[in-house]
């Protein structure tokens, strides 16, 4: 490299993070909310139809729901896997990534959870803790082979939960026991990573309240554990951080590299002087803290969706539709508008290029007073 190429290229250094952004992909329709008995939610076609007429560019498929999809079947069959492309690539739409979130939950489940996730799992096995894991780390793995067959890179989930009953340190926890959990979170988790990246898979945990993976600190004592395993990431949900209470354009920042899935989502919370975080045991209708449709709820989303270009997030903006007051298709409908508005069509120019010029390095010591 001669020195007045390498002084040029020092010259326009400061620019070269224009060269880097990616636009956001999107809008998705994370299904799981959107899936039923009645047409046109109850089978993969027909929503598909729905789907694109309502504007959305691809699906976000769950793995658990049968009606939909057999993660069993997928993991085996490419030209099952193939004939799913094919029912979307009809109405123009992709698959933008599956994902596992019912399967997470019961790979760490606290005993006062049993009965309520039993429901989760085939009859056969409910009441029977130990087969319900094996089971669910067994269509994990499926998952992450039908990923591959569908060319998918990025799969959802849930953590599940040892801890989350002991989130408030009363009675004092004795000393030991959210390491205890961790540690067996992270030993049953790890073989699941690395089956992941064998199919070349980034498993993208939802920071969630309920899951012991519900914050930055939860995230960062799991990411150690399991020897920041480079398949060990983030699906970023802004919804559940409002809730919360915490910085969400700051988590944005801090774990930029982790975060490979996006779900747009809106909250709101509006503390009284009758409840706050905790919501009271009250219904989501009348909690401080509540989920609402884009665009209704307090999420600064154009600062995320500026946050996310500028970080050089390359995937998905998935909808997932939770709303205590509006209708569901009304949301969907709304959402599409919302995100294509947020999306960033990011510039491949810098727009201080016009009063640029090359300089040669003599001239670079002249400016600066070298000799």
């Amino acid at each position: 490299m001669t020195q007045d190429i390498a002084a040029s290229i020092l010259c326009r250094s400061t620019n070269n993070w224009s060269e880097r952004m990616k636009t956001i992909k999107g809008p998705s329709l994370h299904l799981a909310q959107f899936s039923d008995a009645a047409a046109p939610f109850n089978s993969l076609p027909a929503i598909a139809e729905w789907a694109a007429q309502t504007g959305f560019k691809a699906l976000q498929i769950p793995a658990w729901d049968e009606r939909l999809f057999d993660v069993g079947l997928a993991a085996e069959s490419q030209a099952y896997c193939d004939d799913i492309q094919g029912a979307l690539s009809e109405h123009g739409l992709v698959v933008s990534e599956l994902t596992t979130h019912i399967f997470g939950q019961l790979v760490a489940v606290h005993p006062a959870y049993d009965s309520m996730c039993d429901n989760f799992a085939p009859t056969a096995l409910r009441g029977n803790p130990q087969a319900r894991t094996a089971w669910a780390l067994e269509k994990l793995e499926q998952a992450a082979r039908a990923s591959r067959r569908l060319g998918l890179t990025e799969m959802g989930t849930f953590s599940g939960s040892f801890a989350w009953p002991y989130l408030f340190p009363f009675p004092q926890r004795p000393d030991g026991l959210i390491e205890a959990a961790f540690d067996e979170l992270a030993r049953r988790w790890l073989p699941i990573l690395n089956a992941c990246d064998e199919q070349g898979v980034n498993l993208c945990y939802e920071i969630h309240p309920s899951e012991d993976l519900h914050d930055g600190a939860s995230f960062e004592r799991f990411h150690a554990l399991v020897g920041e395993h480079p398949r060990c990431n983030i699906l970023f949900d802004p919804s559940h951080f409002v809730l919360q209470q915490l910085n969400y354009l700051d988590y944005l920042d801090i774990y930029q590299e982790r975060i490979r899935m996006f779900h747009v989502k809106d909250a709101e919370f509006n503390p009284s002087g009758r409840q706050g975080i905790y919501g009271g045991y009250t219904s989501w209708l009348e909690r401080a803290g509540r989920f609402r449709s884009l665009g209704d709820g307090q999420v600064d989303f154009k600062a995320i969706f500026s946050k996310l270009a500028q970080n050089d997030y390359a995937g998905w903006a998935a909808l997932e539709w939770e709303c205590c007051l509006k209708d569901q298709e009304d949301g969907a409908r709304e959402g599409v508008e919302f995100i294509n508005r947020h999306i960033i069509n990011v510039t491949s120019k810098v727009f201080d290029d016009f009063a640029g010029a090359a300089v040669d390095r003599t001239q670079i010591h002249a400016m600066l007073g070298i000799a």
